[in-house]
């Protein structure tokens, strides 16, 4: 079921509804019950941002046939849940979306292998909506970038002198570029102008980056039962997201002794790190930045045309800062 997120734009709304079942359809991997796991993530109520955020950016150039920008949307949803599943690896995360993750299950080879196919499918999918290989190339760079963010991060975990230009140079790679992607792809297959998808490119970096904050924030406040994750699983796993790095600024001799413990962390521990993350303003800070980066997104949108697409795009960004899950 698509998220209700949608229910504000039901011309989107629908286009994701009838996508859904596409998607379904796409991925046929012959081990069926890997297959149905990837099948029940596919279901499990992600907010299919990403081509939601295509589709509306298709208004901003020319009518194309329906199947190829269908195509178009499901190649960049079906490379997002590879990445998801290959981070629920390295990162030995038991649930994603409240469903047991492929590796709990079934162990990292099969996880890692269903991963490699859905990027297979994502392949599949551009295929079937360009043959240019200029885009083909924008695709296998952007994918690179994306896989460079998630090495990046392995070579940062425990690193307590990790700095906010680490920090974002890690989900540009592993986050924004994705939501970059979706906004440039679409641009391009609708045969927009070059500022056109060169503004695509430059919204969908700070809603990306802007997503990615308020996703860290949550691993602070959220409430488990409707992140569909644990909450502070990123610290858990020597993850340090920004409320962390910022409050080690000024909170970094309370901080360090405990951070020092690694994979020793005590449950009790955590709750103590949480409790310094937020009595510091690292919280507020990284709320703050988020804040920021959405306000910059927004300014960016006024300078396109005057389009539906355009208040439609505003209105969604600004439910980033809102989100609670």
């Amino acid at each position: 079921m698509v998220h209700r997120i949608w229910r504000q734009f039901p011309r989107i709304q629908l286009k994701l509804i009838q996508l859904e079942p596409y998607l379904l359809k796409a991925v046929t991997l012959s081990n069926q019950p890997v297959h149905a796991k990837i099948l029940a993530l596919l279901k499990s109520g992600g907010k299919l941002l990403r081509p939601g955020f295509f589709y509306i950016y298709s208004d901003f150039g020319d009518r194309i046939a329906a199947d190829r920008l269908r195509a178009g949307a499901a190649a960049i949803e079906l490379l997002h849940v590879a990445t998801l599943i290959h981070d629920d690896v390295i990162d030995q995360s038991p649930l994603r979306r409240g469903v047991q993750t492929i590796h709990t299950q079934y162990g990292q080879k099969n996880a890692i292998y269903a991963g490699d196919y859905l990027f297979t499918c994502y392949f599949d999918q551009v295929l079937k909506s360009t043959h240019d290989p200029l885009d083909l190339q924008r695709h296998i760079a952007a994918m690179q970038t994306i896989l460079n963010g998630e090495l990046d991060q392995m070579t940062f975990n425990y690193r307590q002198d990790m700095s906010k230009s680490d920090y974002f140079h890690e989900i540009t790679g592993k986050t924004a570029e994705l939501f970059k992607l979706s906004f440039e792809q679409s641009a391009i297959l609708t045969h927009a102008p070059e500022e056109i998808v060169t503004l695509g490119g430059q919204i969908g970096l700070a809603i990306g980056q802007a997503y990615q904050i308020l996703d860290d924030i949550l691993d602070y406040q959220g409430d488990a039962s409707q992140t569909k994750k644990p909450v502070l699983e990123d610290l858990q796993s020597g993850v340090y997201t920004l409320p962390l790095i910022l409050a080690l600024q000024t909170a970094d001799k309370q901080l360090s002794p405990l951070l020092a413990k690694k994979q020793a962390l005590t449950e009790n521990d955590i709750l103590q790190i949480q409790k310094i993350v937020i009595a510091s303003g690292g919280l507020r800070q990284a709320h703050e930045i988020a804040n920021e980066l959405t306000q910059k997104a927004l300014g960016l949108i006024e300078q396109l045309p005057e389009k539906g697409a355009k208040k439609t795009l505003a209105s969604l960004t600004k439910l980033l800062l809102q989100r609670t899950q």
